[in-house]
């Protein structure tokens, strides 16, 4: 076999098993942070929480049957149970199979580019973040920061290494630049209408993003992110699933501009 699809489909069985694991993070991490809201406000300790992203064993949501190991195999799994529980027969939310999917395809597109090394690992990190973040803010509008601040610091340092085929001057004005664009557009929003226009994650998620990308790909961002978030507004207006005071999340838009200019470059249009 060529040495080069068998690269590809070890990325891709990777790709599988980390998709996996980050269906665990997005199902958890939101509730975590839910039960230390809930701690500090009730002065509980959370040495108190025994809801982590390692306990409990994975289990169906319906009706709590732990999943034994042929009921986690990343994709074959929905697919050999028909997308249902194999105790209660509930649906399995489309989102799992496809988190598994994407990670797997985009962690092959990394080793199609780079190869097998410390700089696809970098990337394959980058990739595995921006997913698990524009699904936890598709589900509930929350970027948390125990992902997107590392994630500034992990591109700061992924420049310096050179990883990110970055200098560290390129990757340090991107997110400055990232973080202030958004910034100012927020505060022009609410210092116009008195209202938010985005929560304070799409900020920390920009500036990782520049940090990554480089400032001369802001533009190239924040344009395709716009298109998208029009185009997806849209659709969720068809189809009646636009919330009743119009609020979109904007983190899953960011990542497609993300994921975008990573695999393919910035927009051509901007000569930059």
């Amino acid at each position: 076999m060529n040495d080069s699809v068998l690269a590809l489909g070890w990325a891709g069985l990777l790709g599988l098993m980390i998709g996996s694991f980050l269906n665990v993070v997005i199902y958890r991490l939101p509730l975590m942070m839910q039960a230390q809201w809930d701690a500090a406000n009730s002065e509980a300790t959370l040495q108190k929480l025994s809801f982590n992203l390692a306990v409990p064993r994975s289990h169906c949501p319906d009706c709590q049957h732990p999943l034994g190991w042929r009921e986690n195999i990343p994709l074959l799994s929905f697919m050999l149970q028909r997308g249902q529980c194999a105790h209660c027969q509930t649906p399995i939310p489309w989102r799992y199979p496809a988190v598994e999917l994407i990670t797997a395809i985009l962690f092959m597109a990394v080793v199609a580019r780079y190869g097998w090394g410390f700089e696809a690992l970098a990337w394959a990190g980058f990739a595995a973040a921006l997913v698990t973040l524009a699904a936890i803010d598709a589900d509930t509008h929350l970027l948390p920061d125990a992902i997107t601040q590392p994630l500034v610091w992990a591109g700061l340092l992924a420049a310096q290494l050179g990883l990110s085929g970055l200098g560290l001057s390129d990757a340090l004005w991107g997110a400055v630049a990232g973080y202030l664009f958004l910034w100012s557009v927020y505060w022009l929003f609410k210092g116009l209408t008195g209202k938010d226009g985005m929560g304070q994650g799409d900020f920390k998620l920009l500036a990782a993003l520049g940090a990554w990308l480089g400032w001369p790909a802001l533009l190239s961002l924040v344009l395709i992110a716009s298109l998208t978030g029009v185009l997806g507004g849209l659709a969720l207006k068809l189809r009646g699933q636009l919330s009743d005071n119009g609020e979109l999340a904007f983190g899953p838009y960011l990542v497609i501009a993300g994921l975008w200019v990573m695999t393919f470059g910035p927009l051509p249009w901007f000569g930059i």
